[in-house]
């Protein structure tokens, strides 16, 4: 297993598989097959998506330690773009098919749903992360400080769940929002409790 990791192959075989399911959700658009309301379908499954993306992204550090192969951080930057991938995908969905790119009502429309003000603080902060994803960021932001950034990470994931669970409440629908819930807080503890036996 850790030789078929370490294989460049590896690298393309999982970026395909992170680009299925935007793929996939192109071809049932095309094929008008979302059902009776397409803009609700692509806007909920682009972002399950994003929160599934950064589940993955989230067990990278603990799966690398638990089982001692470090050839798993090779992946963590192209699976932070893949989060921030649907997570755009997710908001050009919301903007296109519920604002109709209109700026004005998107701006009220941000202060007047908490909800939405969550998700676009989460989509701030991924795209800081991403802007900050290559090599040069690093050397020029120096390795303490772009560690320190790429933090911010935990507050997405933070942000995200508070996003899906005050979308839910009309609906008062909180079993998916606690699946997500359980696991990101499974995940976030884990460096958590990390964190403390360090200091």
């Amino acid at each position: 297993m850790r030789a078929a990791l370490r294989h460049p192959a590896a690298w393309w075989a999982l970026l395909v598989l992170g680009c299925t399911p935007g793929l996939w959700l192109l071809a049932q658009t095309l094929q008008d097959q979302l059902g009776p309301n397409p803009a609700e379908a692509l806007i909920r499954a682009t972002g399950d998506w994003t929160l599934r993306s950064l589940c993955v992204v989230l067990v990278v550090s603990p799966l690398r330690t638990g089982l001692g192969w470090p050839e798993l951080l090779r992946f963590r930057r192209m699976l932070g773009l893949l989060v921030f991938g649907y997570a755009s995908l997710h908001l050009l969905c919301y903007a296109w098919f519920d604002m109709g790119f209109d700026f004005a009502d998107t701006l009220q429309d941000l202060f007047k749903r908490p909800f939405i003000w969550l998700g676009f603080s989460a989509f701030v902060l991924l795209l800081a992360l991403a802007a900050t994803s290559f090599n040069g960021a690093v050397r020029w932001l120096g390795g303490q400080r772009w560690q320190r950034l790429h933090r911010a990470v935990y507050a997405v994931a933070v942000l995200a769940v508070l996003h899906f669970w005050w979308m839910r409440a009309g609906k008062q629908d909180f079993v998916e929002v606690l699946v997500y819930a359980a696991i990101l807080a499974g995940l976030l503890g884990w460096r958590w409790l990390r964190f403390a036996r360090r200091a």
